[in-house]
């Protein structure tokens, strides 16, 4: 019974930083669109600045005009990243997963509440110096987390630890492996 306890409380307070999450990058968007639309700001001159963006494609522009392409791959990913989140064993050890896992559902529910009610995303930090696609603060936690999550498997977790996490999936793929040898 404790252990149901633990994983309710964890599952309540994953739910509480995805809402502080999409909060943080709602308000930066609030504040880009009320400040930002006369000018940009350099904070670094000729290397960084704030510059407001209605951004109405994916990263770096593409498929322009397609927000129900996004909305449907968006509600896709978010209900994966809750079936992988729940099926994630109770472990000290994959707490950087979780964590990855709310950043993630962070920025895809902030980015998509743009698309629902304004029809484009609000992108506002500009790296000039390299003349970077501008992002706002849901892209950095998809894009950070997402890349966190490629070192996590590659050079963290055990292939074990990923099986018990994957499951069946990779069960079928080892039986398979090992009936090919």
């Amino acid at each position: 019974m404790e252990k149901k306890q633990q994983s309710k409380k964890l599952f309540i307070i994953s739910i509480l930083c995805v809402i502080v999450g999409i909060i943080l990058d709602q308000y930066t968007k609030f504040l880009a669109s009320s400040h930002l639309k006369e000018a940009p700001i350099s904070i670094i001159d000729g290397v960084f600045e704030l510059r407001y963006l209605e951004n109405r494609g994916a990263a770096f522009g593409m498929l322009q005009n397609q927000q129900w392409f996004f909305l449907i791959i968006g509600t896709v990913f978010m209900i994966l990243i809750a079936v992988l989140y729940a099926r994630l064993p109770q472990e000290k050890r994959l707490l950087p997963l979780r964590i990855c896992m709310v950043l993630i559902a962070a920025g895809a529910v902030g980015n998509m509440i743009d698309r629902v009610r304004l029809n484009y995303v609000i992108d506002f930090l500009y790296f000039k110096l390299i003349d970077f696609p501008i992002f706002n603060v849901a892209d950095i936690y998809v894009t950070v987390a997402t890349f966190a999550v490629v070192l996590l498997i590659l050079f963290y977790y055990k292939e074990e630890e990923l099986d018990q996490f994957f499951g069946k999936i990779s069960r079928k793929h080892k039986v398979k492996a090992e009936q090919e040898q």
